[in-house]
């Protein structure tokens, strides 16, 4: 009888702070069943959602113990029935995973995988997932921004929002304009909304806001909105006050975006666009900084603390 193959993996036996992320060496790598994939992970992506579920305070909570990580990129190893669009070596990246992506192996459902172009790299391939989808899914399926309409991404130099936009940081602020942003401004700053407002925004407001901290910003968005505008929440760590007059003066909406809530029937018709992720320059630059999983503590404390929010966080398996 063979022996069941073994892997290192990422486990959490207990939620709480970055500490109970655990690298065990002796992790079973399951078999695929029917429509289902194996992928040998070279590189995964860290999303702050991830943090929240690890310390518990999330909505979805997993049954412990777990695995965490969706967005893996690396080659397929093996394939279950029923499986007709890869084979053994495909270069493939996820949109999801069913045991958990901070691992040498993944098991992930056929209609989460998709073929990894190869102008890009398995660090670029774990950087697409959850950001880009997200996006993709607040600006064109929410939102239906339109040619002509402005645009601000509260928070645009993170994973997900990359127009004009904001971020902290020089350096953050210099990514944001190399993605393609008309202008960039400083939201540590204590009068950055007069700024904007000064700057491009005039009597009309803003169409459409995507905001990635609505607990912090959602008051200022609904004062920079126009007549009519949008406001996206892809983000949020908590609370907000707000009035609801500034809602009905302006007859504004705010819509909620959960990357969670996407259907198969969503990632196709995302992937089928013309200005889908394939080729795209947002793909080739948003993955910033990486490290090996050994360090999988350190890259949940980067994502806590903000010191790793320009671009999208990926560990390294191989």
């Amino acid at each position: 009888m063979t022996a069941q193959k073994l892997m290192r993996a990422v486990r959490v036996f207990e939620f709480g702070g970055p500490e109970v992320l655990k690298l065990q060496s002796d992790v079973a790598v399951l078999i695929p069943k029917d429509f289902e994939v194996l992928i040998k992970v070279h590189a995964c992506g860290v999303n702050p959602m991830e943090t929240y579920i690890r310390s518990g305070t999330y909505s979805r909570k997993p049954v412990l113990p777990y695995t965490p990580g969706s967005d893996v990129a690396g080659l397929i190893e093996a394939v279950g029935d029923n499986v007709s669009a890869f084979k053994k070596g495909d270069r493939v990246f996820t949109t999801g995973t069913i045991s958990g992506g901070y691992a040498e192996y993944a098991l992930a459902a056929d209609h989460t995988v998709y073929k990894l172009p190869e102008k890009l790299d398995f660090k670029q391939g774990a950087a697409i997932g959850i950001p880009y989808f997200s996006a993709y899914r607040a600006l064109i399926h929410s939102a239906r921004a339109k040619a002509g309409e402005t645009v601000l991404v509260h928070g645009a130099s993170g994973g997900v929002g990359i127009v004009l936009g904001t971020a902290s940081t020089e350096e953050e602020q210099k990514i944001v304009l190399q993605n393609g942003a008309h202008e960039v401004f400083n939201h540590r700053e204590v009068k950055y909304v007069d700024k904007i407002k000064k700057s491009v925004v005039g009597e009309k407001g803003i169409d459409v806001i995507i905001e990635m901290l609505a607990n912090v910003n959602l008051n200022k968005d609904l004062n920079l909105l126009s007549h009519g505008g949008q406001v996206i929440v892809v983000g949020s760590r908590g609370t907000i006050e707000i009035n609801p007059r500034d809602i009905m003066v302006k007859e504004c909406s705010i819509l909620g975006v959960t990357f969670f809530s996407s259907t198969k029937e969503d990632f196709s018709a995302i992937c089928s666009s013309p200005s889908s992720w394939n080729g795209s320059r947002l793909v080739e630059t948003c993955n910033r900084s990486s490290v090996s999983v050994e360090k999988v503590a350190e890259a949940h404390e980067n994502i806590i603390h903000g010191s790793g929010a320009a671009g999208k966080m990926v560990l390294l398996l191989r």
